[in-house]
């Protein structure tokens, strides 16, 4: 499917890719890592960590049972968040697969719980509306073709480093062939994010990854013939595709060569994509918030991570977040959805987005009694705190008033809101100021 003619200003995004403009418009999606690293319960990357080989890693698989996994629970969740898509891990790096692959034994299905658990969760997040990406790695620790190399469990045994045994083209041809089966088995999927490249790395012994291993060509290819309207990110090394920045919030407008991207903040609650027992690096729900609006602001998407526990809960820390979070969103969601960076310089501790002629402050420190917004004199017509629809009057340069001691002076090129002292009763408040 085309890209829109107003799409094609995104440099990275390829005439060929799907119509983006759903994903621009929703802004906010939450990503869920769940598999059997799940139950190891310190990281999804702990294999390759600890340098567990296959035998001593089977216990994982053997006594995987998300007995209390409740898709519809999650959705529920997810939908009350304000999230608008839903990115589920279908295969991570530990090469388990989450669905009824037809291509290995090493699947959901023959586990204990013995169900398709992408399945329950896909068709749970489309009943409460919500466009579903599928997560997909590009590495495989389990497979017995993928070639070994400093990323992998078994990087210090020299005597299984040889290449003699193994055949990259075999496991690409696996590769595919799962990724048919997702694209072709679940219905329509909005948003393939694969994970990820390393061509940069180098061990002398071995070198990293990239799209000539991946044969990425072929695999885009591949994707947009089985469905020609999804959305993918920029992790087959072919230098397009959505950018997603994790763990870091970009502190400037993301661009290339000067022009616009698309792009997402990827970000966990606390250090872990997957469940992880004893990481208290738990963020705030005001922190997460604002990590959210600063995102939105910059013309990005966040993309809020959760890791259920290996019986398939998401955890009572996270629930509260996501809880705080909903609360948040049911009072301010249309200064999120639609928004997108204003042209105007917010104030200090503070952030713009702007939908139309909307524009929106997200006041981050609150201020005692006014804030001044610099260029916006003449061009507002009424203002109001966006949670209860409460008047904010505001003021403008009038030559004739006498300044004294008591009264602030206003820029000739600035309004000033008046506020209350009290900060309201929300995490972050937000003005919604009406533009002429």
């Amino acid at each position: 499917m085309n890209v829109p003619t107003e799409n094609l200003k995104y440099i990275n995004w390829p005439n060929n890719y799907g119509d983006p403009q759903w994903f621009i418009h929703d802004r906010f999606g939450l990503f869920i890592h769940f598999g059997l690293y799940s139950a190891g319960a310190r990281h999804e990357w702990f294999m390759t960590r600890e340098k567990i080989d296959l035998q001593a890693y089977k216990k994982y698989f053997d006594y995987f049972n998300p007995d209390l996994l409740h898709a519809k629970q999650w959705a529920q969740y997810a939908k009350k968040a304000g999230v608008k898509y839903v990115v589920i891990t279908t295969k991570h790096h530990e090469g388990f697969a989450l669905w009824d692959s037809k291509l290995t034994e090493y699947k959901v299905t023959n586990t204990v719980i013995k169900r398709d658990l992408l399945y329950e969760i896909v068709e749970a997040m489309r009943e409460e509306g919500l466009k579903i990406g599928f997560y997909h790695s590009l590495i495989d620790w389990n497979h017995p073709d993928f070639i070994i190399d400093g990323l992998h469990p078994l990087r210090d045994d020299v005597s299984k480093r040889s290449l003699a045994n193994r055949n990259m083209d075999t496991y690409i041809e696996y590769l595919k062939g799962q990724i048919r089966e997702l694209l072709t088995n679940y219905g329509e999927i909005n948003y393939l994010w694969f994970d990820f490249s390393y061509s940069h790395r180098d061990w002398g012994w071995a070198k990293g990854k990239g799209a000539v291993d991946w044969r990425s060509e072929e695999l885009e290819k591949l994707v947009l013939e089985l469905q020609p309207n999804i959305l993918l990110n920029d992790r087959l090394d072919l230098n397009r595709g959505i950018m997603t920045p994790e763990q870091f919030q970009p502190n400037r407008l993301n661009k290339e060569n000067n022009q616009p991207v698309i792009w997402e903040a990827c970000q966990t609650m606390n250090g872990s994509w997957g469940y992880h027992r004893d990481n208290l690096n738990w963020k705030s729900s005001d922190t997460l918030l604002k990590m959210l609006i600063d995102t939105v602001s910059k013309n990005g998407n966040f993309l809020l991570n959760i890791g259920p526990n290996g019986r398939g809960e998401i955890d009572e820390n996270s629930v509260v977040r996501l809880e705080a979070i909903g609360e948040w969103m049911r009072l301010h969601a249309r200064s999120i959805y639609g928004s997108k960076q204003s042209e105007f310089e917010a104030p200090i501790d503070c952030r713009y987005t702007q939908r139309g002629s909307q524009l929106y402050l997200h006041i981050f420190s609150w201020p005692y009694k006014h804030i001044h917004v610099k260029g916006l004199a003449g061009r507002v017509s009424y203002c109001q705190f966006l949670h209860d629809a409460s008047e904010v009057r505001f003021a403008e340069y009038d030559p004739k008033e006498v300044i004294t001691s008591t009264e602030t002076t206003i820029d000739r090129d600035s309004v000033v809101l008046n506020l209350p002292v009290q900060k309201p009763n929300v995490s972050i408040p937000v003005i919604e100021l009406f533009l002429k």
